[in-house]
Order: C-alpha cells, then sequence, then structure tokens
C-alpha cells in the first residue's frame, strides 16, 4: 500500500486517555490503525503522554511507540498541559512550585521516550489564583503572563528535554485566536526562536454556530501568519472534526492549509476520526474542486447492498479523499502571495478583520514586521501598537508605495499626528445606507443596509473613491489623499464585520482594484469567494457559498491565456477596457464555481 502522498504529509494525533485505556494490549489499537490507513495516508502519529491530568503508563507509551516505529510510521511525543478536559479549560498554574515540577517531570519522561516533542496548544496561563495575583503585582495580567510563559518554556521545558534527550526537538503548537495570545501568555515575539519549530491551529470549524465565530480564510491566513515569524520553522497544520456540520466545512479546512503550503496536516484526533461518522445528512454540496468530484465519490466504496454506509464510513475516509484531490496539483504550486498587511507583536484592534478582508477575494499575507518592499500594503487598527507608524507610512508614501488604512486605524491616529498627511477624522456619527455611489452617477445596491462610521474631511483636499448614500447625505467607503509621491486610502470598515459581506460586487471590485494593485490577477465577485495566488503565476479561487456563482478573472495583458491546470481546459479571455481611460490592461475570464468548490488555474504566455 502507498503509505504517503506525494506534496505533503499526514499525521494523526493520539490522546492520553486512549493511550491510557489499551493498558497492556494494544493489539485492538494495531487493527483499528491499519484500517484507518485504509482511508487516509498517515506517515506520522503524535502520542501524548499527558492531558487533564492523565499519563499511560510508560509501557503502553513504548508499546505504542514501538508498533508504530516496526511499521515505518513516524513518531513523536505530545503534551497537553491541562488540569480539566472540560469546556473551560483549566491550565496549569505556572506560580504554583507544584505544577512547575510535575510539568518537568512530564517533559522529562516524554523527551526520554521520543525525540520530538509537541506542545498541543493549551501551554498558556488563565490561573488567577491567590499565588499568581501575587506574583503579578502591579503589572497587568498580559505583561505578567508573557514574562511567566517564556520563563517558563525556558526553565520548564526547553531546560529539562534538553538535558534529558539532547537529540529532541520540541515544538510549540499556537491555536486560532492568534489576536488574544498575549492576554494568556503566548508569546509570539520571544517564544518562537527558542523553540525547534512551531505549530498551527488551522481549524475554523463552523463561522456562525461556534462561538469564536471564525472565517474560513483563516485556515489559511493564521499558517501564513505564523509561518512569516518563523520562516521555515512552521511544521503544519491542525484540523479537527468538531463543529462542522457539513463535510463541506471540514474538507475547507484541510485544502487551506495545504493551499498555505503547510508541508504537514494533523488530523486531531485518533478517537474522533475513527469513530466519527458520515452522515447521510451531511451529503451538501460537497463539489471537491468543482468538476468531477462529489461526495458519492467518497461514500462510495463504503455502500452496502441496502445503500445504507457501512462502518468505515468514517471521517478518515473524507480527509483521504480531500487529500486525494490536493495531491494533484499542491507540488504545482508557488509560494504563496498576497496583499502584504503588517500585525505588530502583541497587537489588538479591529480583531480577525482580516480573515473577513480574505473573504471578499483579497489574498492577505500577514506579517510581524513592517514590510518596506511592499508596492500597496494594507493597515488595520491593530498597526497603532508601533509606536512608529505614522513616519513609516509617511515614508512609504514619499518612496511612491500606497498605504490603506481603515476606519480603526484613521480613528486611532487622527490626534496623534495623522493630520500631517490628510486632515480627516472619523466621526461618533454613524450612517445607514444600502446605496453605494462610484464616480458621478453610477449607484449599486448591497443585499442589505449598513452601519457604517461617518468620516468628516476637507473637500477637494481628498476624495471619495466610494460613497455610502444615506438619501441625500454620503460618507465614504473608500476615499484617497494625495501625499508626497503616492495616495493615502482610507477603507471604512462597518461596525458589523459581516455586512462587508452585503457589499455590492461592483463596489467590491473598486475596492480590490485599489488593495490590490501590483498583483498579476484579480477577481470580479461577491464576497466569500477567495483568491489564492503564487509567485510562478498559478492562482487557486475557492467558493465558500452555497450556491453556484460566475465570476470573471481579471489577468494582466502580459499573460494572454489562462489554463485549468486540473482539467487542462483553455479559456477564452477578452480584453477589458478601464472605464476611466479606455485603455486595454487586463484580460477578464469568465468562470462558473461550484458550492464550497475551488479551480486551479496557470496563467500562461502561449
Amino acid at each position: 500500500m502507498n503509505n504517503t502522498y506525494q506534496n505533503f504529509q499526514v499525521a494523526m494525533y493520539l490522546r492520553a486517555s486512549d493511550v491510557a485505556a489499551l493498558g497492556s494490549d494494544i493489539t485492538p489499537f494495531k487493527e483499528h490503525f491499519e484500517t484507518l490507513c485504509h482511508s487516509v495516508k498517515i506517515n506520522k502519529v503524535y502520542v501524548e503522554t499527558h492531558r487533564g491530568l492523565v499519563i499511560p503508563a510508560e509501557a503502553t507509551l513504548v508499546a505504542v511507540r514501538d508498533y508504530l516505529v516496526s511499521r515505518g510510521t513516524q513518531v513523536a511525543g505530545g503534551i497537553t498541559v491541562t488540569i480539566a478536559n472540560a469546556w473551560h479549560f483549566n491550565t496549569y498554574c505556572y506560580s504554583n512550585p507544584e505544577y512547575r515540577q510535575k510539568l518537568k517531570d512530564i517533559v522529562i519522561l516524554t523527551a526520554r521516550l521520543f525525540d520530538e516533542v509537541i506542545f498541543d496548544d493549551f501551554f498558556f496561563t488563565n490561573c488567577k489564583c491567590p499565588l499568581c495575583i501575587a506574583a503579578k503585582g502591579d503589572k497587568s495580567w498580559t505583561e505578567f503572563r508573557l514574562e511567566q510563559m517564556t520563563q517558563a518554556s525556558r526553565e520548564l521545558v526547553l531546560a529539562p528535554a534538553r538535558a534529558t534527550n539532547p537529540k529532541v526537538k520540541v515544538v510549540i503548537k499556537y491555536p486560532n485566536w492568534y489576536e488574544h495570545f498575549q492576554g494568556l501568555g503566548f508569546n509570539l515575539k520571544d517564544q518562537p526562536p527558542l523553540y525547534d519549530g512551531i505549530y498551527t491551529g488551522t481549524e475554523t470549524r463552523d463561522a456562525t454556530l461556534n462561538p469564536q465565530h471564525l472565517q474560513p480564510y483563516e485556515s489559511y491566513l493564521v499558517y501564513r501568519y505564523f509561518e512569516n515569524i518563523k520562516p521555515g520553522g512552521n511544521r503544519g497544520g491542525w484540523v479537527d472534526p468538531f463543529n462542522s456540520p457539513t463535510l463541506d466545512r471540514y474538507a475547507e479546512q484541510l485544502w487551506l492549509t495545504l493551499f498555505a503550503k503547510a508541508p504537514e496536516v494533523t488530523l486531531f484526533d485518533y478517537h474522533s476520526i475513527d469513530q466519527m461518522r458520515i452522515q447521510e445528512s451531511q451529503r451538501g454540496a460537497w463539489q471537491g474542486q468543482g468538476t468531477s468530484f462529489s461526495f458519492d465519490a467518497v461514500t462510495a466504496p463504503v455502500r452496502q447492498q441496502d445503500g445504507s454506509l457501512s462502518s468505515q464510513a468514517t471521517i478518515a475516509l473524507a480527509a483521504g479523499a480531500a487529500f486525494e484531490i490536493a495531491d494533484r496539483f499542491i507540488g504545482r504550486l508557488g509560494n504563496p502571495l498576497g496583499v502584504k498587511a503588517y500585525k505588530p507583536y502583541h497587537s489588538t484592534g479591529e480583531d480577525f478583520l482580516h480573515n473577513f478582508l480574505g473573504m471578499l477575494g483579497i489574498p492577505i499575507e500577514l506579517l510581524p514586521e513592517f514590510p518596506t518592499e511592499a508596492p500597496v500594503m494594507l493597515l488595520t487598527e491593530c498597526a497603532k501598537f508601533d509606536p512608529d507608524i505614522l513616519t513609516k507610512i509617511k515614508g512609504q508614501l514619499m518612496a511612491g508605495k500606497a498605504v490603506v488604512i481603515t476606519s480603526g486605524l484613521l480613528r486611532a491616529l487622527q490626534d496623534k499626528g495623522l493630520g500631517d498627511i490628510v486632515e480627516m477624522e472619523c466621526t461618533d456619527r454613524k450612517q445607514t445606507g444600502h446605496e453605494f455611489l462610484i464616480g458621478w452617477n453610477r449607484v449599486y445596491s448591497a443585499s442589505r443596509p449598513i452601519l457604517v462610521p461617518i468620516l468628516h474631511y476637507l473637500t477637494n483636499d481628498s476624495w471619495e473613491e466610494i460613497t455610502c448614500l444615506g438619501g441625500t447625505t454620503g460618507t465614504p467607503l473608500l476615499h484617497s489623499a494625495a501625499y508626497g509621491y503616492s495616495k493615502l486610502y482610507v477603507l471604512t470598515i462597518p461596525d458589523n464585520f459581516d455586512d462587508l459581506y452585503a457589499l455590492p460586487p461592483e463596489v467590491l471590485n473598486r475596492i480590490r482594484e485599489v488593495v490590490m494593485c501590483g498583483l498579476f490577477v484579480r477577481l470580479e465577485a461577491p464576497s466569500q469567494v477567495a483568491l489564492f495566488l503564487y509567485d510562478n503565476d498559478t492562482f487557486i479561487v475557492e467558493s465558500f457559498l452555497d450556491h453556484s456563482t460566475d465570476i470573471r478573472l481579471v489577468v494582466d495583458d502580459f499573460f494572454p491565456c489562462v489554463q485549468d491546470v486540473l482539467s487542462g481546459e483553455m479559456l477564452a479571455g477578452k480584453d477589458l477596457r478601464d472605464w476611466r481611460d479606455q485603455k486595454t490592461a487586463k484580460k477578464g475570464y469568465a468562470v462558473t464555481l461550484k458550492p464550497h468548490s475551488f479551480r486551479v488555474f496557470k496563467a500562461g504566455n502561449q
């Protein structure tokens, strides 16, 4: 049996409770694992030594490890530092000497048994016991926890692990709530250089029926962000099947992780993917790459004579099918490209907005350092955490490079010197509107009224590119101000980020035209259609909509043709003329996307 994919590796996580339950006889695990590998090609297993105060017997850990090694499967240890496995996770108290010693003991055990150890994403602290309150003193909780957990990394994890096993590689996995890490001690600035690698939680689940309300695009963006924090050191992405009510939503998380060029995907976890069954109600609209894949293709091998699904119709089967599709083209993609967006370390403001913008068809490359080389840069409110941000913005504009800021950043900087660039204010007043003006007389309607802040500016000092109309009044949705050798753009963000999805395609097209200037392709499409670009002129378009949609690819005229990578079809394009100066500079290609599907393209020079 071919037990590997050509372009990436798949790992599985085995929780401590499942290891402990095996006892002295691991035969059932062997049988189940062999069956599992017929559904999905598993190259590696992370064997957990602790979670929720459960520590399996060392003999059981050794037996599982040795079995996996004997069959040619890579193996590593895993640690989850929790006290209880309830919905509200209770972390260790790192002010308590007993818990500090307990963690060191677990690390020593794990490093003695494995040459690689990964920390699942609970190596943070939410403890506010009397010991922690006394230790914090006058510091903020963020300051205290950042210092405490960085110290815990050095003293309780890395030092004992490396003293026990000089060959050991220690990896820290970070979860998906990256905007709030600093408040609980995850230190994205100081921890990654200490560890041998980092790992990314790319699970986004259902955006509506989950308290986090993470947008699907984050499965891509968060991996790219962490990769830019530790270039070459991001080991992979981690997906679970929970709170994904359809196979579409589960498969999308796996695909987006691979679109971000993760070398490995970890399936969490053995118990879940082996026990969770595919339900008929999940048939949904899973169309895979949009032309030749369907739910029936997944379930056909496990249909019984009466038409029902057999016990082998597990989530693992669906994961395997998703990986088989991705393996057909992932190796043909270059390095990801996107609009450079700056998020300073330990910053907050307009939290998770970049993922909503990604769902508008704007590819985002999120960076922890200011990207001076970017021809167009996107700055949201979180950039206010950089004390030199205004100087850096001026430097970009004087160098002839465009800068796009959001209304949230405008509000944060308007009393701190932004008036040197443009005298503009984000007021406390609001306006509800559903019609938008582009130019002098082109009006387009949104699918529902949206609420936006009213911006005040000086007529003829700066200009409205898109106006949100409110009867006989209006306020900028996209605004431009000349400065030096370029322009500062202000993008107004609704109070409810979901309202961005209600904007008409024509409005989104104009926003994309500005923000994506310099990239070789952009979309003309409704919201919730995403674009992924690569430096070898390949790109992916994915729809997260529940219905088929027609879009247009707008490609630089330098590329006279576009080819569907999977089908080989050459798309017929036509010259496009800019409505302002009538010059032919782009070619347009009409494309139809099925529900929850993607297509892969290559811009060529034939």
